[in-house]
């Protein structure tokens, strides 16, 4: 027991080991090993809530089906190369059997940076290095780990970093007043501002809070489309990178893209449509539709001339946020494209 967390230690669960340098840097940064003694429980039968995923780092666990079946996982398996129990709700409780070390990650950050990995990087190129020593792969990747951006149609990502404006900031400077209008969305890529708000007794304000690199500020007042409720000034040199009220409402909603539950998929399948796996490799050579054929999202621009523009195609993945961006993309060079909605993982089937 005791093992050290490492970058190599992350490549070796799937899909992990498909991540950029950059990516798998973060997450690391974010992971820890946790230790269980045996006999305890890490995950139960029928829980839905839990979206961790959980990958076994040493021992061996014990999954037990709702029929009282058994199957023992060791760590140094296949069966532990990919999340234990990973379907929702879960098939199985999973016990230690021995002491244990394992780690947790959170389902949909992951998620959301395998989408990104695979769409991203070449179409934002020419965005080059961000003044304040961050280049453009480290502050997106500091974003894409926060909540309110994982809320964002993957479809959208790269367009809300085309459409982004970079600006920079001395110490001292305002970057929106309480009261005003709102007119942008803000993300922090270099320094730290304070927040904070006008009282009728304090007319200096009171500080509510100071933001770090990737923090994002100035969407409250675009959704409600309130006044400003507080003023965000630099407290050191920095920079932003910022996004237009009509871009954020435009890219924030849902882009037109034609969804379809798990039994209408089939039905398009048997009238001579085609499933289309955009997981990767590793993914797909454990689980896939029948006659699925697998193209990786990161594939999917370079592997165009090999669809049949004449078939209607079902995209799915895990949970269909990798798949609406290759449905996006695919819709967009006039293929006839539909999306498995939620994705394989959560079908009902």
């Amino acid at each position: 027991m005791g093992t050290q967390l490492t970058t190599q230690l992350l490549k070796r669960f799937i899909p992990l080991d498909s991540l950029k340098r950059q990516n798998l840097d973060a997450l690391f940064r974010k992971t820890q090993i946790s230790a269980l003694d045996q006999g305890r429980i890490i995950l139960k039968q029928g829980d839905s809530d839990d979206q961790r995923l959980i990958y076994l780092v040493s021992g061996s666990v014990v999954l037990t089906a709702a029929d009282g079946s058994a199957e023992v996982i060791e760590h140094n398996s296949d069966a532990a190369r990919r999340p234990i129990s990973e379907a929702l709700p879960r098939q199985h409780t999973v016990t230690a059997a021995t002491p244990v070390e394992y780690i947790s990650l959170d389902a949909d950050l992951l998620d959301v940076m395998l989408t990104w990995d695979q769409t991203g990087t070449y179409e934002v190129s020419d965005l080059g290095t961000i003044d304040g020593g961050f280049s453009k792969d480290q502050w997106m990747i500091v974003l894409l780990q926060t909540r309110a951006f994982q809320k964002i149609p993957p479809s959208n990502i790269q367009a809300i970093f085309m459409r982004m404006q970079q600006i920079v900031y001395s110490a001292g400077d305002i970057i929106i007043h309480q009261g005003d209008e709102g007119d942008f969305f803000y993300v922090l890529t270099a320094g730290q501002c304070a927040v904070t708000r006008e009282t009728p007794l304090n007319r200096d304000g009171i500080r509510l809070a100071e933001l770090n690199v990737g923090d994002t500020f100035g969407e409250e007042a675009l959704i409600s489309s309130n006044k400003r409720n507080a003023t965000v000034s630099m407290l050191t040199e920095g920079s932003v990178m910022r996004l237009s009220k009509d871009d954020f409402h435009d890219l924030l909603k849902e882009p037109t893209i034609d969804k379809v539950d798990y039994k209408g998929a089939h039905e398009i399948v048997s009238e001579g449509g085609q499933w289309l796996d955009v997981r990767l490799p590793s993914e797909f050579s454990e689980s896939h539709e029948s006659e699925a054929i697998n193209i990786p999202l990161y594939f999917i621009r370079l592997k165009l001339s090999t669809l049949d523009p004449e078939t209607r195609y079902v995209v799915y993945c895990d949970t269909g946020r990798r798949s609406s961006a290759a449905t996006f993309i695919l819709s967009e060079k006039g293929f006839n494209a539909c999306v498995l909605e939620d994705g394989i993982k959560n079908a009902e089937k």
